[in-house]
Formats: C-alpha cells, structure tokens, sequence
C-alpha cells in the first residue's frame, strides 16, 4: 500500500520549507484567490507566478499579499472563450500548470457553453487550458481532484448524460467532475509518454482543508455541516496545500496521485495515495479525452521539449 510510504521512508512531515529553489521557473495557478490557490502561489515564491483567476480585482487583491514576483491575469474556466485568450496572450515557456480551480457541490447550473457547470469548470475547462498551453509547458501539470471521486454510489462518468439533466444531484456532479480530473491525468500522462515528452501529469487532492469552496453548498444543512467540519477536522489552506505542492516539485511517476497520508486521507503530510478502479480505467479515460475535446474543439497538440523565454 502507498497510504504511509512518505512516512516509513521519512519521518519529518514534508512541509514548504522542502521545496526546491524556484528560482527562474514560471507557473500558472487557476482559482488563486484565495485558499489552497493563494496558499499555492505563496509557497512557490521564488518562481515567477501568474494567477489565473475569474475576478481580477480579487486577484491583484491577493497578489499584493505575496512577498514574491507574481502577476494577474483573468481566466474564467467557464467560459471557453476565455480560456483560449487566456491561452493565446502566452508567450514562452511555462513550467508549471497547477489546475487548481474548482466548485463543488452548487445548485444546478449551466457555464456559457451549455455544459453543467461543475464538469465544466472543474474538468472541461482546465482540459482546453492544459491543451492550449501545453506546447509551452516544459515539467508538469498538476490538476486538483478528490477523494470524492470515490464517493457512495461508486461515481462514474455519465457519457449517456455528462450534465445530468434531469436527474442533477450537486454531490453527484461533484463526483463526477473530480473522477474526471484523474482520468484526464491518465490520459494525459499516458499520451505525453507516448509523444517522448518529458512533462509529466499528476493530480492531488488536499484531504479536508478549510477554504471557500464549501460556502456554496446547494444544501443549506450540509453547508452548516460543511462548516462545522471546517472548524473541527479540518486543515487549513496551507496544509491543505502541500499534496499540490508535493505534486508539483517531487520526483514522482507521472499520473501519480498525491494526498495526506493520514486516516481516510483528511490531514497529514503527502504522499502518492490510491484511486478507484473507475479512476484507473484506460479505456474510459480515453474515452473521456475523446468526448471532451468534441465538446470543447481543443485537441492534443505537441507538447514542448524545450521552450524559453
């Protein structure tokens, strides 16, 4: 089992102060804001960092409460035609990609392409995004999930039904949406692998962590739970942050998955953590790589081999 590795291998919990120099190297963090994203950019200080967020107020807000050289540009994840100007506006090389932005568990609702809105923020736009700069990225992606991938009722992926019309469920979506984000690293590792490129795809998820993405809940009573939990069990966005940060700076197998190593993954210092058979299958996952870029017109391109400045 990978549940405790990190720890048997090394019994100091991993924290920022492991991250290497970043010095001379510039990531891309959707949804930093606030939360694990602003975590995110604050521990990647060193690098140049571009927050990629919806409200642009908001970001430079933010970005002034970073000791580091940071930017912010807008991108909004549910509208596609931001997220190819987001793509179009970048020059050089980019280093790091981490898919961080995300919604979870909201009243049914649509993004401006039609598509049910937490299968199209959380994996549909982040899709088109890596796509688009992929033939920048020299190292990783790194795209957030959850161990809600694996909720009650063994979530699978919709093809009949992707928005779940008729029939929508917040929780659903949710699960959904985050089983998608592990197939889409899957398959993006397994098809960079087979380009001969270098960059590497892997996902984390932050165990529970205490941000603003519970605030939306389309159910009042497990908001309040949500909360209360925030409170009780929860981590906060730092440590919540460290399974990305892991993901993003570690020597580890690509589409490795990374999350706290402590019981049922809520807290604890990262470590390569398991997924659901679901969320291994190669053939839904390139299924899903073949359905999304129908629903979004992006395709894989060719990836970077050594793209600056």
């Amino acid at each position: 089992m990978t549940k405790n590795r990190n720890r048997n291998q090394n019994p100091q919990p991993w924290t920022v102060a492991d991250i290497p120099a970043q010095r001379g190297r510039t990531a891309v963090v959707t949804g930093a804001n606030s939360g694990l994203g602003l975590a995110t950019v604050e521990a990647l200080a060193g690098a140049h960092v571009v927050l990629a967020v919806r409200d642009t107020g908001r970001g430079e807000s933010a970005a002034a409460t970073v000791n580091g050289s940071v930017e912010v540009r807008r991108l909004d994840l549910a509208d596609l035609s931001s997220v190819r100007e987001f793509a179009a506006a970048w020059e050089g090389g980019l280093d790091l990609l981490i898919n961080n932005a995300g919604v979870m568990n909201i009243p049914e609702a649509r993004t401006k392409d039609g598509f049910e809105m937490q299968f199209g923020t959380n994996h549909l736009g982040h899709f088109a995004l890596t796509n688009l700069l992929l033939p920048h990225i020299t190292d990783r992606v790194v795209t957030l999930s959850s161990t809600g991938h694996k909720a009650p009722g063994n979530p699978r992926i919709r093809f009949d039904n992707l928005d779940l019309a008729g029939e929508y469920h917040p929780m659903a979506a949710y699960s959904q949406s985050k089983l998608a984000n592990l197939l889409f690293t899957l398959e993006l590792q397994r098809r960079l692998t087979e380009a001969g490129s270098p960059v590497r795809a892997l996902a984390a998820h932050p165990g529970w962590a205490a941000t603003n993405l519970q605030s939306n809940d389309a159910s009042l009573l497990r908001g309040l739970a949500l909360r209360l939990g925030n409170m009780l069990v929860a981590q906060d966005s730092r440590a919540g942050a460290l399974p990305t940060l892991y993901a993003a700076v570690q020597d580890l197998p690509g589409a490795g998955f990374v999350g706290p190593d402590g019981m049922f993954e809520m807290r604890g210092t990262p470590t390569l953590v398991g997924r659901s058979p679901a969320a291994g299958d190669p053939v839904v996952a390139r299924h899903l790589w073949t359905v999304s870029e129908e629903l979004t017109g992006v395709t894989f391109p060719e990836p970077a081999t050594s793209v600056r400045g």
